[in-house]
C-alpha cells in the first residue's frame, strides 16, 4: 500500500532521480544565491537520489566520510567536492558574470 503523501524532501529527491539536468539547476540556483550551508544540503539531497554508497564510491570516499562533508558544517576541499561531482555525472563550472552587474 502507497503512503498518502509524500513529503517535501521525498518528492524533492525523487525528482533529481527523474531530471538529473534539474538537479544541475537546482545547484546552479544554489551557487549562485546560495550560502555554504544550503549548498551541502543540495548536494546531500542530490547525493540521495544516486544513492549515498554509490555517490561516495565512485567518489572514492568512505560513506561516513561523504555524509560528514555534505553535513550542514562540511567544508570539502575542491578535490573531494569535484570528485562528489562527477559521482553525480556533473563538473564545476565558471561563467562570466553580465557586465553591467560587475561593473558597477
Amino acid at each position: 500500500m502507497s503512503k498518502p503523501y509524500v513529503s517535501h524532501e521525498e518528492a524533492t529527491i525523487e525528482s533529481f532521480k527523474q531530471d538529473p539536468d534539474y538537479a544541475a539547476e537546482y545547484l546552479n540556483a544554489i551557487l549562485e544565491d546560495g550560502d555554504q550551508e544550503e549548498l551541502m544540503l543540495a548536494l546531500r539531497r542530490i547525493a540521495s537520489a544516486y544513492g549515498m554508497k554509490d555517490v561516495a564510491e565512485s567518489a572514492n570516499l568512505n560513506p561516513k566520510t561523504l555524509y560528514r562533508t555534505l553535513s550542514s558544517a562540511g567544508n570539502p576541499e575542491l578535490r573531494s567536492f569535484q570528485a562528489i561531482l562527477g559521482a553525480m555525472g556533473m563538473r564545476l563550472a565558471v561563467t562570466p558574470l553580465a557586465r553591467e552587474r560587475y561593473q558597477q
